[in-house]
């Protein structure tokens, strides 16, 4: 059974697992407690890709104490040998008499550390707060369950929902913190796309110029049905400090495509759609080339057309206290039921710019189920 001191013991969990944003993936971030007689003795999380797990690290700062003591960890513990030991190992050899996990691991190769530590004697308890387990690493669900890259769409738009004073015209609509929200976004995703027009009009940089370090830089990816990426934008000027990979149709020029190459641009091909390049093949492509996380910045003909492609997951919305009227160019090119595929998982007040975090409304009903399986299996409630 689980009660409210559970869940607010996984959620100080979740609250250190956040501590992994963009050092971990494509791992998942995952949070651990160690108590004893309703103190905590231990905290950990898993900090850097390839290093030691979330389990391992409270289990250290615990010490002897940890026999007979209650483990709270965000994921179901490994079961494998992979880069580090198995947690399940760790657990029992510290003599964890409980365990209460948040979400399943759905990885087939890690998973069933719960039923191994229950065999073992221990008693478990899991699903608590599963659905902010799976909100945290919503890219690493997604990547396994999907078998596709998670897609996220940021957006800095006016109170009259519109991302530039005019076609064609740079227009900064938010403000100082919401730069700074933007840039630690950018460090826990693999990529950030844009269009070309984007590319045309702002000559964005996309690189993460904040207070996280990402583990790997995220690649800057453009969509360029017709190779006019300019040599001299500050994507290839700075091509040293991530990649840029240009996706292009088959019939744009071969000399252009030659010249970026020759800059260190990875130039890919990709059909024609209805209205661009077909971004389903682009999006495939990016998963063979192991990238599982995207943010979207722009524009709004991207943007629309992945929404109505069914293939957002997130929604990252900066709202700015600026009316920009109809000359202004629409932040949405096609009209889509937001309010039925979207829910706000959080709201914020950047300086003078709302931030809305929004999530696909099937996640919370892939977390509920997960969750009543669990207790279908174990009987947890």
């Amino acid at each position: 059974m689980t009660d409210s001191a559970d869940e607010d013991l996984i959620r100080q969990a979740l609250a250190l697992a956040e501590q992994g944003w963009g050092r971990v993936q494509p791992n998942p971030m995952v949070g651990a407690i160690v108590v004893r007689d309703g103190r905590i003795i231990g905290r950990g999380f898993h900090e850097q890709f390839g290093g030691p797990h979330a389990e391992v690290n409270a289990l250290r700062e615990a010490g002897e104490a940890a026999r007979g003591a209650t483990l709270y960890v965000t994921l179901e513990p490994c079961s494998h040998f992979g880069k580090t030991p198995p947690c399940t190992e760790a657990i029992l050899q510290a003599g964890i008499s409980r365990l209460v996990y948040g979400s399943a691991d759905p990885n087939p190769a890690a998973g069933g550390g719960a039923q191994e530590l229950r065999d073992a004697g221990l008693d478990v308890v899991g699903g608590v707060c599963a659905a902010e387990v799976r909100r945290l690493n919503a890219a690493f669900f997604h990547a396994l369950e999907r078998g596709s890259p998670f897609v996220a769409l940021k957006y800095a738009v006016s109170l009259d929902f519109r991302i530039a004073a005019k076609p064609g015209e740079r227009t900064q609509l938010s403000g100082e913190k919401a730069m700074d929200r933007t840039h630690a976004l950018r460090a826990g995703y693999e990529a950030i796309l844009v269009g070309i027009g984007t590319v045309l009009v702002d000559d964005p940089f996309l690189t993460v110029r904040g207070a996280i370090k990402p583990r790997v830089p995220p690649a800057r990816i453009v969509v360029d049905a017709n190779a006019r990426l300019p040599l001299e934008s500050n994507l290839v000027e700075t091509i040293e400090q991530a990649p840029v990979f240009l996706f292009c149709a088959d019939d744009s020029s071969p000399d252009r495509r030659d010249a970026l190459e020759q800059k260190g641009v990875r130039v890919f091909l990709a059909p024609r759609g209805q209205d661009g390049l077909d971004l389903h093949a682009v999006l495939d492509t990016l998963w063979r080339e192991d990238i599982r996380s995207v943010m979207v910045e722009g524009g709004s003909r991207i943007a629309s057309s992945l929404l109505a492609a069914d293939r957002v997951e997130r929604m990252h919305l900066f709202i700015t206290p600026h009316l920009l009227g109809e000359q202004g160019v629409p932040a949405f090119g096609t009209w889509v039921p937001v309010d039925t595929l979207f829910h706000a998982s959080n709201v914020e007040q950047l300086g003078d710019d709302l931030y809305i975090q929004l999530e696909r409304m099937r996640e919370l009903e892939l977390a509920h189920a997960q969750v009543q399986s669990t207790a279908d299996v174990h009987g947890n409630h």
